[in-house]
């Protein structure tokens, strides 16, 4: 006999897929993509020189896209898991740009072939063609991720994410903080109440739009009166509608694309792992997801990112339970998706970008950057901590290459390098270059090390020393080409890779 609920028909009870909670939770999934669009932006034009109108006519409509389609997606997703188990409180799979990724493509892809070309559209074409590779690799890897899981070391994946954490998320976050320190230390000390330390703002107010909304306030209003030297001009309500089409203009930057495969191979492996380990968390806390499921749909979503001009990917986001917590159900996933998506065509992002400071906004990026360090030294065995450290170095490095090019780039073009210094430089673009790949198998051998399994960590050796020949890490070229090794000039490559081949050989034939 079927009994009558409130909100039921016939004993089945309605899936409650919008609630106050969502609202909280819509703030936090919004901000964290407008984040990474406002770093995409600020990366570009004040590190690079790109100009800022192709970002926002060309880049960040396909970009905005495929977080829609994603989100679009996730929300019918939480909807056919509410019928198929009749619960009420199922939470959407939250979904937006990948933020290690989408710094490390602006830094190490888009800003070095503009840096090269000086050609706004060939850059973008590069940056499209890139995240079509990465969106096609995902989609490979989707169907075999829990291999991919079992065989990718995890010290090795997570130190290089902690690398990028100190370096990408934490680094480059603080110079833009300092950069108008009252707002932004105000707008830090926020996140860092509320977030990190999880204490109760008044009013149930979402941390992440109090922390902006009062940078916003103390920026513009220090700079409307000048107060300390401050300057700021509230920037002119321009709106820059695109309405992404599909383009096959992605094939004119395959060429280059290629090179940068050492970026964008463990790019996508990254979020195949994520997604992976993020279903997982979502099953703990109550939601039972198809794990393929979600890494089709964010695989998907990037390649159509990719065709309707993207340069950023999407993955599933770190903290579904977060977002059940809050009481976010399904209407925050389709807020956020409708919201960049149609803001992205209409061009109302672009007026959003403008708005937020980068030293208010960037906050949120910090704070990220400090879960992702934590989450490497927590999640792995503790003997692995130092095989995580280890793991890092090759992204501080990227850093410091990126930092020292910037530099010399900036100086007459006359100039001639002492060469000391020249060979300083050479040596740094070894180790910057392929420095997630680097990161993933230094981290893996040393785990593998620790552990006894000789074998296998003489492999991941043996793979490196491969692997640094033909330049897919340590390319000793200046742009980090990717070469057949008779073809480079020096012997540095060479060098290298014999110092991997020879402990390869040593730990092999000195097993414990």
């Amino acid at each position: 006999m079927n009994v009558r609920k409130e909100g039921s028909v016939a004993g089945v009870q309605r899936y409650r897929w919008a609630q106050w909670g969502d609202l909280n939770s819509f703030f936090g999934l919004m901000l964290d993509n407008v984040t990474n669009l406002v770093v995409l932006t600020g990366i570009l034009v004040g590190v690079f020189g790109y100009p800022a109108d192709k970002i926002f006519s060309l880049m960040i409509p396909g970009t905005a896209l495929g977080v829609l389609v994603g989100d679009l997606v996730y929300t019918w997703l939480a909807f056919r898991l509410a019928r198929r188990t009749g619960r009420t409180d199922v939470t959407a799979m939250p979904l937006g740009l990948d933020t290690p990724s989408t710094i490390g493509i602006a830094t190490a892809v888009l800003g070095p072939v503009y840096l090269e070309t000086k050609d706004a559209v060939l850059t973008w074409q590069v940056g499209m063609a890139t995240l079509m590779i990465i969106g096609v690799l995902k989609v490979a890897m989707s169907f075999s991720g829990e291999w991919v899981r079992r065989h990718v070391p995890q010290a090795g994946l997570l130190g290089s994410l902690a690398g990028l954490g100190i370096t990408l998320l934490a680094f480059f976050p603080v110079m833009k903080i300092f950069s108008a320190p009252v707002a932004g230390i105000v707008s830090l000390g926020t996140i860092l109440y509320a977030i990190v330390a999880g204490r109760r703002l008044p009013f149930r107010m979402p941390g992440a739009f109090l922390a902006v909304a009062a940078g916003c306030l103390i920026h513009y209003i220090m700079g409307g009166f000048n107060l300390l030297g401050t300057h700021a001009t509230v920037p002119a309500l321009e709106f820059h509608p695109a309405f992404p089409l599909p383009t096959f203009g992605f094939i004119f930057g395959l060429g280059k694309a290629i090179s940068y495969l050492p970026i964008a191979f463990p790019f996508a492996l990254m979020t195949i792992i994520g997604g992976i380990n993020n279903t997982e968390s979502a099953r703990v806390a109550g939601d039972e997801y198809r794990t393929r499921d979600i890494l089709l749909t964010e695989a998907f979503a990037t390649v159509v990112a990719a065709l309707f001009g993207g340069v950023a990917q999407t993955t599933p986001y770190i903290g579904h339970p977060a977002y059940k917590a809050m009481g976010g159900r399904a209407a925050y996933t389709l807020a956020t998706g409708l919201f960049i998506g149609i803001g992205g065509a209409l061009g109302a992002l672009s007026v959003v970008v403008d708005a937020i400071p980068e030293a208010v906004i960037t906050p949120i990026l910090l704070f990220v950057g400090i879960e992702i360090v934590s989450q490497a030294f927590l999640v792995p065995p503790r003997k692995h901590a130092p095989a995580v450290a280890f793991a890092a170095v090759p992204v501080v490095g990227y850093l410091v290459l990126t930092y020292a090019e910037s530099v010399i780039g900036k100086l007459d073009p006359g100039t001639v390098l002492p060469q000391s210094l020249t060979d300083e430089l050479d040596i740094l673009r070894a180790i910057g270059h392929g420095f997630i790949l680097t990161a993933i198998l230094w981290g893996g051998f040393l785990a593998d090390l620790i552990d006894g399994r000789t074998r296998r960590a003489a492999a991941l050796m043996i793979a490196c020393a491969a692997l640094t020949l033909f330049g897919f890490i340590h390319s000793v070229t200046p742009a980090g080409e990717i070469y057949l090794p008779w073809h480079v000039s020096g012997t540095l490559a060479w060098q290298i890779a014999l110092g991997y081949a020879v402990i390869g050989i040593l730990v092999l034939f000195r097993r414990s």
